[in-house]
C-alpha cells in the first residue's frame, strides 16, 4: 500500500504522477488531495469505479494535517509520494523515513528564466508571460525570476512589462480571460504581503497587481506584478511566492546568471533563452536544477522522463515518473541458484 498527498494547484494531475505506476506494479493506493479543492479527485474515483477496479485498490481519503499524520504513521503504508511546500515536504520526508517508509517529496521552487542578448526577444516575451502568469503563477514550474544578461535588460523590462500589463484578469471560466483568481483570500493576502515587503526592502514595483479589481466579482484576484531592482538577499528573491509575481534581475554575463541560480536554496527548474548552442550547453551543465529548459519557459518533462528536482525542491532518492517511479513502487530480488 502506498499513499499520495497532493497540492491544490493540480488536484488531478499530480495524483496521476503517482498512482498509475503504483497500481500497475501491483500495489494499492490511497489518494489524499488538498482540502482546498477535494472534489476533483472525487470525480476521478467515480471513473475508477466505473472502470471496474476491484474494491480497495484505489482509495480516497480527505482531511488536513491529522489525515496526513495518520498516513505517515500507519505501519501498513510502505511509501508516500508528496508534493507541496518545501517546509512541509521536508517534514513529510523526515517523519515518513523515520517510520521506515519510502518517500518522494517534492517541494517549492524559485525558477529562473535567463534571457541572453542573442535571444529573439519578441518571441521570448510571450513565453515569459505564459511561464510567469499561467495558472496565476500557482505552479511549481512557474517562472518567478527573470534575468536579463548584458544590454538586453532595458528592452526586456519594457517589453515584458507591456505584455504582462495587457493580460486580462477575471473569472477563470470566461474564455476571454487570460488569468483567473488565486486559490483563496488567505493566499491572495500572502502574495500582496510579499509585494509590500519587496517594495519596503527597496524593490521597484514596475507593474503592480495589488489593486486589480474585476467588475461583478468579489474574488481573490491579484494582477500580474513585476518587481525590478531586486537584490538576492530580499525575501521576494529567497522565498517562493506562488503567485503572479516576477522578479527582474540584471547581470553582466552568463556565468553571473548561473551563479545566481545556484545560490538559490531551490533547484526545481531553470530556463535559458538563447540562439547559441554553446550558451545552452554551458547552462545545462552548470545549473543545479532538476528540469532545464532551452527556450522553453515551463520545463515540464514528458512522463517517460523523471520529474526532477534538487536541493530544497526535492527530498528523496527516486523522482516521480519514468523508471524512477517503477523502482520506487517495486522491490528488487536477487536470485542465486545452483543446480546439482
Amino acid at each position: 500500500m502506498f499513499a499520495g498527498i497532493s497540492p491544490f494547484n493540480f488536484p488531478v494531475m499530480v495524483q496521476f504522477w503517482f498512482w498509475p505506476y503504483a497500481v500497475a506494479t501491483g500495489n494499492c493506493w490511497i489518494a489524499k488531495p488538498s482540502e482546498q479543492d477535494p472534489t476533483a479527485m472525487q470525480w476521478v474515483m467515480d471513473l475508477v469505479h466505473r472502470a471496474g477496479f476491484p474494491a480497495g485498490v484505489v482509495n480516497l481519503v480527505h482531511g488536513a494535517k491529522e489525515t496526513v499524520g495518520a498516513i505517515l504513521d500507519h505501519p501498513d503504508i510502505a511509501g508516500v509520494s508528496f508534493v507541496g511546500s518545501s517546509a512541509v515536504a521536508k517534514t513529510v520526508y523526515a517523519k515518513a523515513a523515520a517510520s521506515g517508509k519510502r518517500v518522494q517529496a517534492g517541494g517549492g521552487a524559485k525558477n529562473v528564466l535567463v534571457v541572453m542578448p542573442d535571444a529573439k526577444l519578441d518571441k521570448v516575451v510571450s513565453n515569459l508571460v505564459s511561464s510567469c502568469y499561467g495558472c496565476a503563477g500557482e505552479r511549481c514550474l512557474a517562472g518567478s525570476v527573470v534575468v536579463g544578461v548584458g544590454d538586453v535588460h532595458a528592452d526586456l523590462r519594457r517589453k515584458f512589462s507591456g505584455a504582462a500589463a495587457a493580460l486580462k484578469v477575471g473569472y477563470g471560466l470566461d474564455e476571454t480571460v487570460q488569468m483567473g483568481p488565486v486559490i483563496s483570500a488567505g493566499h491572495r493576502d500572502r502574495i500582496v504581503g510579499f509585494i509590500d515587503r519587496g517594495e519596503q526592502e527597496g524593490a521597484k514595483v514596475a507593474l503592480d497587481g495589488r489593486t486589480v479589481r474585476v467588475s461583478g466579482y468579489d474574488g481573490y484576484f491579484v494582477g500580474p506584478t513585476i518587481l525590478d531592482d531586486v537584490r538576492p538577499e530580499m525575501a521576494v528573491a529567497q522565498q517562493e511566492i506562488f503567485g503572479p509575481v516576477a522578479n527582474l534581475f540584471a547581470v553582466g554575463g552568463l556565468d553571473d546568471a548561473i551563479e545566481l541560480i545556484n545560490a538559490s536554496p531551490y533547484g526545481n527548474a531553470a530556463t535559458i533563452y538563447t540562439s547559441s548552442g554553446k550558451h545552452a550547453r554551458d547552462f545545462r551543465h552548470g545549473v543545479h536544477a532538476g528540469n532545464i529548459g532551452i527556450n522553453v519557459g515551463v520545463a515540464a518533462p514528458m512522463a517517460y522522463f523523471p520529474f526532477g528536482g534538487m536541493k530544497n525542491s526535492f527530498f528523496g532518492d527516486l523522482h516521480p515518473q519514468s523508471r524512477d517511479a517503477v523502482r520506487f513502487f517495486t522491490e528488487s530480488k536477487v536470485v542465486i541458484t545452483r543446480w546439482v
